[in-house]
């Protein structure tokens, strides 16, 4: 459900002309193929004839039902389509009233566009999937998104070992998939000379981005997918989730950039 208020809604259903059921110039087709694009949702779908079958009503239905993140892409998504075509209102104050109403509802989402640049020089179609899983699930399904976030470590330190002739045989669990992957990029702490400048800094850094695997496996363990809980059990919120992504976006991201640094 999203955040959006009785007067941010109005002023939204003022630009994108929704008094007429219509929204913009979209067709049910052009719309249809809309939000697939925007959102990958197909706003024809049962769950948004809640309040009727016209355009205006699915997407009124569409802000009622969906998180902050999702609506927030669709307003962004709207606007340029309004814009680019240009059928969207000509008060230039009302499309800026809107591109904030956007801009706070986007405010709390993830950016993981670092970890996609740089995953995606790899090709690694499993990586990608990790991520779309991720962004689709930390603000709705808060465990899946911890969940995926360990196993997308696992699958990082899988792809860079492999990449480097170094399979590890068996199931290795994560603490020993992320300790190989370090020694094997020299990250290990105990490679870095006591002479160097602000060593004993370096050392717990590295210390602590090794850590980091092994504190997502046992938040998976406690939280996350995977496992089989009492009924009663209560599950973490978006924003602890948002920062369990966040820790493994980092070192993957700082993984794959050292091993693609090594390699050239």
């Amino acid at each position: 459900m999203s955040s959006l208020t009785l007067i941010e809604k109005r002023s939204l259903e003022k630009l994108f002309h929704m008094s007429s059921g219509y929204v913009l110039d979209f067709s049910d087709s052009t719309m249809q193929d809309f939000f697939l694009d925007a959102v990958k949702i197909d706003i024809h779908s049962e769950k948004y004839l809640g309040r009727g079958t016209s355009k205006a009503k699915k997407l009124r239905e569409f802000w009622q039902l969906e998180p902050d993140y999702l609506v927030g892409q669709v307003i962004h998504a709207l606007i340029e389509h309004g814009t680019t075509f240009n059928v969207l209102s000509d008060d230039k104050d009302l499309i800026d009233q809107c591109q904030k109403i956007g801009e706070r509802l986007l405010a709390g989402k993830l950016n993981l566009n670092q970890l996609k640049e740089t995953t995606f020089v790899f090709d690694a179609k499993h990586l990608t999937e990790q991520i779309q899983r991720i962004e689709k699930s930390i603000e709705t399904d808060p465990s899946l998104a911890i969940g995926t976030a360990k196993e997308l470590i696992e699958t990082c330190c899988k792809t860079i070992l492999s990449e480097r002739g170094k399979e590890i045989q068996g199931t290795p669990d994560i603490p020993l998939l992320t300790k190989e992957t370090l020694k094997e990029l020299q990250l290990v702490p105990e490679g870095v000379p006591d002479s160097s400048r602000g060593n004993n800094v370096i050392k717990r850094l590295l210390q602590n981005l090794g850590a980091i695997g092994n504190n997502l496996a046992e938040l998976r363990g406690l939280y996350g997918t995977g496992h089989g809980k009492h009924g009663k059990a209560q599950g973490l919120t978006p924003r602890h989730a948002k920062l369990a992504v966040g820790a493994a976006s980092t070192l993957v991201t700082f993984l794959f950039d050292a091993h693609k640094e090594t390699l050239e």
